[in-house]
């Protein structure tokens, strides 16, 4: 066995957001779903677990349930009147809430749970009782801002954890990997202005929020520097996120020296995500994971919590996130890829990586990485 923790609840499988079409509500021209109904389906959490037991990967991961996160886990980061107008909606049945955030029944109870799992995650890893951790969580958290539900996020999961490390294990710098495909605002808009926790996010770039890219963001105040955004042209692929990741990813990592590294870890670059154009897959997330873990284990005592966001496939989500869990345990399963030789074959070629390599490198340079 491993010691990888997973933690994982069924309540957070049972959050819905309504009647939609994947992110359009039914209504006016949008005629009614014939199945699955939004993208921020439960069926790409669910099939995930499935798979990681059919595989046998679960027998050998810590798997638990946690707690839900407290009041006071919450307020370190959402005003109490942002919670209140939350809870009401939920208790009321739901409906829209923030920028393309919509609530169901009890949502908020679930949401409490899905940041409860982020918190047990990395108390766990803090307190040396797991190597690592993964934390299944739903609904996501990587774009709420501390009063403003947004993105299918209505609490913000890895502040929040990051907030109660704080309080109980005197962290003083701690670094987020975003390699979910949308930017992540929620988590740079919490740390702006900080210098305790460094904020990278590598995503598609004008895909969510709309239009931004955000690689002249760098922090303000005391928080400036630490603050890194690394768009990525649509349709990059999979050697676009390898150079970000060793030029520039790694080099801020060994800069900063974090005592704990926390990947909000979406799989919406992957090739057939219905809400990106990229073009990552499994090996993509796999060596991601492999090199986070490396870099974990050279700077904070292999200190490294992944926690799920984004990735709206439902065939295809599940393979990418066995291929992370695998790097995160050192356990491989037998389980092979079925689209992975697809997705491979169409990665760019000739003008596109150029670009993207070029645009890199300048960044790298701006930053002061490379000479």
């Amino acid at each position: 066995m491993s010691n990888t923790a997973f933690l994982f609840d069924e309540h957070c499988f049972w959050h819905s957001a309504g009647s939609h079409v994947e992110i359009l509500p039914v209504g006016g021209w949008i005629q009614p779903p014939s199945a699955a109904g939004h993208a921020e389906s439960p069926e790409t959490k669910r099939r995930l677990k499935n798979l990681l037991d059919v595989s046998g990967l679960s027998q050998s991961l810590q798997v638990s349930s946690a707690p839900v996160a407290t009041q006071e886990d919450l307020l370190r980061v959402h005003p109490q009147t942002y919670l209140e107008r939350f809870k009401a909606l939920s208790d009321n049945g739901g409906g829209p809430f923030g920028d393309n955030a919509p609530v169901g029944p009890g949502t908020f109870e679930i949401a409490l749970k899905s940041a409860g799992l982020v918190c047990a995650a990395v108390e766990k890893v803090m307190r040396g009782e797991a190597d690592n951790a993964y934390a299944l969580s739903r609904p996501p958290g990587h774009h709420c801002l501390p009063d403003q539900a947004m993105g299918f996020c209505f609490l913000a999961n890895i502040p929040v954890a990051i907030e109660r490390a704080k309080a109980m294990f005197n962290l003083e710098r701690v670094a987020v990997i975003d390699w979910d495909v949308h930017h992540g605002n929620g988590t740079q808009a919490v740390y702006y202005d900080r210098p305790d926790v460094l904020s990278i996010s590598i995503h598609q770039e004008g895909c969510f929020p709309p239009g931004y890219s955000g690689a002249e963001d760098r922090g303000e105040g005391a928080g400036e520097g630490c603050n890194l955004n690394i768009p990525l042209l649509p349709g990059s692929g999979h050697e676009a996120y390898m150079h970000a990741f060793d030029e520039l990813v790694a080099p801020a990592l060994r800069q900063y020296k974090p005592q704990l590294i926390i990947v909000a870890c979406g799989y919406d670059a992957n090739g057939i995500d219905p809400l990106a154009r990229m073009l990552a897959h499994s090996d993509t997330f796999r060596q991601m994971t492999e090199k986070t873990k490396a870099l974990a284990e050279e700077l904070c005592d292999g200190r490294l919590v992944l926690a799920h966001e984004g990735g709206y496939s439902e065939g295809y989500v599940p393979f990418c996130g066995l291929a992370a869990i695998e790097a995160l345990s050192g356990v491989r399963t037998e389980v092979e890829d079925p689209l992975l030789d697809f997705i491979k074959l169409q990665q760019p070629k000739g003008v596109q990586p150029e670009l993207q390599f070029s645009l890199l490198e300048e960044q790298a340079k701006y930053l002061g990485f490379k000479d």
